[in-house]
């Protein structure tokens, strides 16, 4: 879809083809287009089509105001889901009441736009293409939130953030080849973010969850953000102290010990990184921070806890442990064991039945004998892959356990579970 397709859309023509599209998207997309076809030429039918497509696509992202917003495929992919906008919104309007000027660089789409716009915020948005730049404008006006918002084109390099209460910066993760983890390769580059950061007053920076600590401006408040247990993004909030989203401030980071948690499954502390590490747990909206807590390292007691991955990425995991009075069985790894139930939205809680060092044909025979046709396969440092395993296993029996794939103490080991309900 290009610009001139999308104006298209736009007119009462456009939005009549739209409307109709979205009737006959049951019928399949060859009956649909043939009947478009009838009254509308072949540039618009596939507009409409194509945005049809999209509003379904963003209904889980979006909710109710898919419906109504208008969107393109990279846009939609990066846009931020509406409850995690919200969340974002709420905390940088606690640390600025009122109605704070918000310079928006890389809006894309306008999710994010949209969720400050409706928190009170005065947003300057800005995006280096037309057609993003067009959809976003569109997407302000469908929602009535034209009166606070301004949509322009610009190339972030070029804007000045200094007369802005709030930076706030998403740039593009995706190129040519696809999606990209190397913050030199976003857009604008990682340089270019920060030199805006720096003439701003404070900012906040949305990035992908596994940017490497070494990217991180050593001020920075850096936030991970779960929702529904899925590690959906991280927020780097400079200029602080930033409250969270009920006002309370956090305090300064203590300096990180052994155990102290790890990104990618290890539970090693960070040896840097930014000033606050802050874990966010949406739709609950439970915070924790990082209070120096270090994990004792002990054998595997009758409870496994898989901690959240919002607070293994900040590396809180040994404050998750002391939230359940927990050890952990091997100090690189990011499960906990207790003796103890403790319910916590933090992890999740699995009853230990069997502990063994790794061997396909005992496995297989423990659970023949148990009857076990139905596994969940999760594994942490540990290189067997899963449906190859699934397959070796040849399940067979009407009942369930989890299987969980590790190491401990440098052995590979796997233990044999089941979800243990609240306590």
């Amino acid at each position: 879809m290009d610009l001139d397709a999308f104006n298209e859309l736009l007119t009462p023509r456009g939005i009549r083809a739209l409307a109709e599209a979205e009737e006959l998207r049951s019928a399949g997309p060859v009956a649909a287009a043939t009947r478009l076809r009838r009254s509308y030429d072949a540039a618009l039918t596939s507009a409409a089509l194509t945005q049809a497509e999209l509003r379904e696509r963003a209904r889980e992202k979006f909710g109710p105001d898919a419906g109504v917003m208008y969107f393109t495929p990279h846009g939609l992919e990066q846009a931020t889901r509406t409850e995690v906008a919200r969340h974002r919104a709420r905390r940088l309007t606690a640390r600025e009441p009122g109605a704070p000027r918000v310079l928006d660089v890389c809006c894309g789409i306008g999710g994010d736009t949209i969720a400050l716009a409706r928190a009170g915020c005065v947003v300057d948005a800005v995006d280096v293409d037309p057609l993003t730049v067009a959809v976003a404008r569109a997407n302000v006006e469908a929602l009535g939130l034209g009166v606070r918002v301004t949509v322009r084109l610009a190339d972030a390099a070029t804007v000045s953030p200094e007369g802005y209460d709030v930076l706030f910066a998403d740039p593009a993760r995706r190129t040519s080849r696809g999606r990209t983890f190397d913050p030199m390769a976003y857009s604008p580059p990682w340089p270019v973010v920060l030199d805006l950061v720096s003439r701003s007053a404070r900012a906040c920076l949305k990035v992908a969850p596994g940017i490497p600590y070494e990217f991180i401006p050593p001020d920075a408040e850096a936030e991970w953000v779960s929702f529904k247990g899925e590690v959906k993004e991280a927020s780097l909030w400079t200029g602080g102290p930033w409250p969270d989203a009920e006002g309370t401030e956090p305090e300064e980071r203590p300096e990180p010990g052994p155990a102290d948690g790890g990104a990618g499954g290890g539970a090693e502390g960070p040896t840097g990184g930014p000033r606050v590490r802050r874990a966010t747990l949406l739709p609950g909206g439970q915070s924790l921070t990082a209070t120096g807590a270090r994990a004792l390292t002990g054998p595997v007691g009758r409870y496994l806890y898989e901690p959240d991955g919002a607070a293994i990425r900040a590396h809180l995991v040994g404050e998750v442990a002391e939230l359940v009075a927990g050890r952990l069985p091997d100090p690189m790894i990011a499960y906990i064991t207790g003796d103890v139930p403790i319910d916590t939205p933090w992890a999740a809680r699995y009853e230990v039945q069997d502990v063994l060092a790794f061997s396909l044909k005992r496995l297989r025979s423990i659970l023949r004998e148990r009857q076990i046709g139905n596994v969940t396969i999760k594994k942490r440092a540990s290189a067997l892959d899963i449906e190859r395993l699934r397959a070796d296993l040849r399940l067979s029996g009407d009942k369930s356990a989890v299987i969980i794939l590790t190491r401990i103490m440098d052995k590979p080991s796997v233990l044999i579970c089941h979800p243990s309900p609240p306590a």
